[in-house]
């Protein structure tokens, strides 16, 4: 996926996270324990804005300021506005533009494009969840956002990974999506092949990346094999 792509996702998210919201900002949202549909559609624009400034290479981290809570008369608009300024902000950056992230890695400002189309695909599902009327994740971005899970979050926990090596094979049925992740001994690795696994996870795209994230009901994929694999793994990353 190119910037566009990435805009096109953070556009389609907001305003379908908008529109859950809007009327419902009193809902829970189980998929976020503790918080309702107004405090998820603040976390995100707070979010937003914020890696949008750093994106754009306006602030420095250390200058990062929570933006001010609006009441919620006015927090769908606010949020909306913020969508905006965000794909308008972080579109017009050249990716390769060398820019701060907390990963350690790939400190460009293609990370942060990524980052917050995949931070909104998912709390777009989290807010339609809410109201029982979710849509998948388009699979393109969640083949995008398997990646973006191993490569950045699986990773950054490696050692937490510390008994034997254990592997799980990934498998989207519905886009050129296969992946072999290896955890354990302190180390992670995943490869974009298909071979077997000590446990295989099948289903489509958005499926799979929402278990990843510990959000899909796990009915929605089919798991094969050594199922305690899969969920030590999911113990071990859940956010």
């Amino acid at each position: 996926m190119e910037t566009g792509d990435y805009m096109a996702e953070v556009h389609r998210s907001g305003y379908d996270l908008a529109a859950a919201a809007d009327g419902h900002l009193d809902v829970p949202v189980p998929t976020c324990p503790d918080w309702v549909m107004a405090d998820l559609v603040f976390h995100l624009g707070s979010v937003q804005s914020r890696w949008s400034l750093l994106g754009t290479g306006a602030v420095r981290v250390e200058e990062l300021v929570l933006p001010d809570r609006p009441g919620d008369d006015e927090l769908v608009d606010w949020f909306r506005s913020g969508v905006d300024a965000t794909v308008e902000a972080l579109g017009s950056v050249d990716p390769t533009a060398e820019r701060w992230n907390w990963s350690g890695a790939d400190q460009t400002a293609g990370w942060i494009q990524r980052r917050m189309a995949q931070e909104a695909a998912v709390h777009a599902w989290d807010g339609g969840n809410a109201v029982g009327s979710p849509e998948p994740i388009p699979t393109a971005v969640a083949i995008d956002g398997i990646d973006e899970f191993f490569e950045v979050f699986v990773r950054a926990r490696a050692s937490q990974f510390a008994g034997a090596e254990e592997s799980i094979h990934v498998h989207s049925t519905d886009g050129e999506g296969e992946w072999v992740l290896t955890v354990g001994s302190g180390r992670t690795s995943f490869e974009r092949i298909h071979a077997k696994g000590d446990v295989a996870v099948r289903g489509p795209a958005s499926d799979l990346l929402l278990t990843m994230w510990s959000r899909g009901p796990r009915p929605a994929v089919e798991v094969i094999g050594e199922g305690d694999v899969l969920d030590r793994f999911l113990a071990t990353v859940t956010i």
